[in-house]
């Protein structure tokens, strides 16, 4: 059997701070052995040149479901260290099902997936094993279950539907789903009480996996309502809650924080460096109700002459009023991708600059790209509040964070997040912002605990060999909103499962990733503040 030995480098995980020199032996996919080591003929030997070798990166939150079988997708992902990709967010994906209404509805989010057929989580699992350079964790989609058992109906859901649905999460949890999802800003999650939820996450709880929700409320300034929500889901079912995307005021964010805790709920929660979105462009300009409608049924009424007129009178005067965005709103939303190739001019574009070009008002020329796009249209969103970088680091330090791109990889002009989200985390560490030590836990080992993917997220002898080079003196992302799609710096070589996928920056073509299920089994991991705790491993 081949052995890889990485020599010249310092580790650097959660119990080894950067500057302790180590060479890594590897072995059938796991490090077996840490420390000063000889090589023997036949090893096969990468010099790390004095590189930090650090733990791959979880990307706790990303919207590569359907997207990392383009190599330009697993290259965006591992130039910043990522290694691992939590899919089944938002409460909308493939599976369980034919993945068909997934597919449609988030279109613009996490693309039409090359290979699924239909089928359970285990289905959908199998499709990444050895077909993709990085790992790949699944949740549950709630609303996809939603949709399976009640379609789009608004109604509360009976006991007996209530069963099924809760059949359907346990099924998922036993094919090795990491949890739950829910999203519910999106349909049909928006259609879902707070009793449903609440009753979905029993079985979640019973298996010790995690309920992570892309909340109600809208975040920013509505993040109260969400927060109650889930401290009485976590009362309820006892069930451990994280929080997708958490973005808002980082002294807002500490003090909801704390009142979970100080209900008693275990919650944690993952954020970008960004304080701009992205999402479905029908999301911050049409009425709910269009999420509801399947796209030739919501392009039908687009059309509609009076229904034209009834939006402008009755609902375009509302999207002015969106606290995030405000009466300039045609100007803070960018279209980041559109399916239709006329319209490929739009990519890049504010709505404001659309307008003037098409001659139009931005609410018509919003109506005309939703329509030719088949709903499918993607959008980044600014805010009236472009918070510094400080008040975002203020939340980072926080001990529940754990590193999150929400990246999305569709569109000419996507959010930068998808490319530079944790080049950018990285490079806090570079600038003392954090400690390496730090860098690790929170984007390593904290979030491979959290979500039960097994020994991973340290380096340390007998855990998976998902390893990562960092020159410390060049990590840095490169993507901005002008241009989302460079690529990030500083980390040239990353091994998965042992295997050297990204080699000198390039991909070497070998696909070693997997569909991660679930492992139960746990270890006490300690913090580097000093705190410790039993968490899933």
């Amino acid at each position: 059997m081949t052995r890889t030995v990485i020599r010249g480098g310092a580790v650097v995980d959660d119990r080894a701070e950067a500057g302790t020199r180590a060479d890594v032996a590897i072995s059938d996919g796991r490090i077996s052995e840490v420390g000063r080591i000889d090589p023997r003929a036949g090893d096969e030997v990468i010099d790390a040149g004095g590189r930090l070798v650090l733990p791959g990166f979880v990307d706790a939150h990303s919207h590569a479901d359907g997207r990392v079988f383009d190599p330009d997708v697993p290259l965006a992902l591992l130039r910043q260290g990522i290694t691992t990709v939590i899919a089944g967010q938002d409460g909308v994906s493939y599976a369980p099902g034919d993945g068909r209404w997934a597919s449609d509805y988030f279109a613009a989010i996490n693309g039409e997936h090359p290979q699924f057929r239909g089928g359970g989580v285990a289905d959908l699992l199998a499709t990444y094993d050895d077909a993709t350079p990085v790992n790949v964790g699944c949740l549950v989609p709630a609303g996809t279950v939603r949709h399976d058992v009640m379609g789009m109906s608004a109604d509360p859901a009976t006991e007996g539907q209530l069963r099924r649905m809760q059949e359907l999460v346990a099924d998922g949890l036993r094919d090795g789903a990491l949890g739950l999802s829910t999203g519910l800003d999106y349909v049909p999650g928006l259609f879902a009480d707070t009793t449903e939820i609440a009753k979905l996450t029993e079985p979640v709880a019973a298996a010790d996996a995690l309920y992570v929700t892309h909340m109600r409320g809208g975040y920013e300034r509505g993040s109260d309502v969400g927060v109650r929500e889930i401290a009485a889901i976590c009362a309820h079912s006892g069930v451990a809650a994280h929080i997708s995307h958490f973005h808002l005021d980082a002294e807002h964010g500490w003090r909801l924080m704390g009142d979970l805790a100080d209900g008693g709920a275990d919650a944690t929660f993952d954020m970008y460096p960004y304080t701009r979105g992205a999402s479905l462009l029908s999301m911050p300009t049409l009425p709910p109700e269009y999420s509801a409608l399947a796209a030739g049924d919501a392009v039908a009424r687009l059309q509609s002459p009076d229904e034209v007129a009834r939006l402008r009178t009755a609902w375009f005067p509302r999207v002015a009023e969106h606290p995030s965005l405000g009466p300039d709103w045609p100007g803070m939303i960018t279209i980041s991708s559109m399916p239709n190739s006329e319209w490929a001019w739009c990519a890049g574009l504010t709505l404001a600059e659309i307008a003037q070009r098409l001659g139009v008002d931005a609410a018509e020329a919003t109506i005309r790209m939703l329509v030719a796009g088949d709903m499918r249209v993607g959008a980044v969103m600014a805010v009236l509040d472009e918070r510094p970088m400080e008040n975002l680091a203020r939340l980072f330090s926080h001990p529940g964070f754990m590193g999150g791109s929400d990246g999305i990889f569709v569109g000419q002009a996507p959010h930068p997040r998808a490319y530079g989200a944790f080049a950018r985390l990285l490079a806090m560490a570079a600038d003392g912002r954090w400690t390496w030590q730090q860098a690790a836990h929170r984007l390593s080992e904290r979030p491979a605990a959290r979500m039960g993917l097994g020994r991973r997220g340290a380096v340390r002898a007998g855990f998976h060999a998902d390893l990562v080079l960092v020159d410390p003196a060049a990590v840095a992302d490169r993507a901005d909103y002008a241009n989302p799609l460079r690529l990030a710096e500083g980390i040239d070589d990353v091994l998965v499962a042992g295997v050297p996928v990204l080699a000198d920056g390039a991909l070497t073509g070998r696909t070693p990733g997997r569909g991660l299920r679930r492992d139960v089994s746990s270890l006490t991991a300690e913090a580097p503040d000093g705190r410790a705790g039993t968490e899933r491993a």
